[in-house]
């Protein structure tokens, strides 16, 4: 498979991520080290491990997650593209999560010992790695805030909201009807609950015609109405930078 140059990356398109000038593009095509496709079920990053590239998803979904001593799992994120794996890594030495693919996947590769020629050269991009971290930081706040105060049902409509907000900004389906290619079992680790109450409450929310998951998809009829159920707010996606 040809590689895609960063001049023509097809994230410049998405309305979620913002767009690099001539001059990033230019130094992200010498920063680039190469790419790389796998397969659903691949170990993109492994939790203890000191990894030597670091990855943009160009295309493709999989999960961040950690696994306890005795094989319980909490999913911590979903990754999407545009997505950045690996900072962690790249600034702590080793990984304290793994990234597993759950669709086929197109990563834009990096190497972790060029990280600190970016941020010597490029201070726009140094500033996007910092809104990276500090944006995954706000996610886990939330996630936080949910787990400890929200109940099943709305834990579970606010992650959907959340999901389809996203892959709506990524341009990703119409029609209120978004791809949504993880299992159950992925959703209910997410967000501390029985795959039994997760499926007894995504049913609910289906019969009550608040959100649809199912074959793949996840429709959203109205998301203002998702968003009361979540206890929340349909805020808009904010624009964030990648690499």
């Amino acid at each position: 498979m040809k590689a895609i140059s960063c001049k023509t990356c097809p994230l410049q398109e998405c309305e979620l991520l913002l767009p690099h000038d001539h001059e990033r593009k230019s130094f992200l095509e010498d920063f680039k080290a190469g790419e790389m496709t796998v397969e659903p079920g691949t170990q993109i990053l492994l939790e203890g491990a000191m990894t030597p590239n670091l990855y943009t998803v160009l295309d493709g979904m999989g999960l961040r997650d950690k696994t306890l001593r005795d094989g319980r799992r909490q999913v911590i994120n979903f990754v999407m593209p545009g997505d950045f794996l690996g900072l962690q890594a790249g600034v702590m030495g080793e990984m304290t999560n793994s990234v597993e693919a759950v669709t086929p996947m197109r990563l834009c590769v990096f190497r972790r010992d060029d990280l600190w020629t970016l941020f010597r050269n490029q201070p726009e991009l140094s500033y996007a790695l910092t809104w990276i971290a500090a944006a995954e930081e706000h996610f886990l706040g939330e996630t936080i805030a949910t787990l400890g105060q929200r109940d099943g049902k709305e834990r579970i409509a606010w992650a959907l909201l959340k999901l389809f907000q996203r892959m709506q900004g990524l341009g990703l389906g119409e029609n209120r009807r978004v791809p949504l290619p993880f299992r159950q079992q992925d959703l209910a680790d997410a967000l501390g609950l029985s795959l039994v109450h997760t499926n007894k409450t995504l049913a609910r929310l289906r019969s009550e015609g608040v959100a649809n998951w199912s074959n793949g998809h996840l429709t959203v009829p109205d998301a203002e109405a998702l968003a009361t159920v979540a206890v929340t707010d349909p805020e808009p996606v904010q624009k964030r930078p990648f690499l």
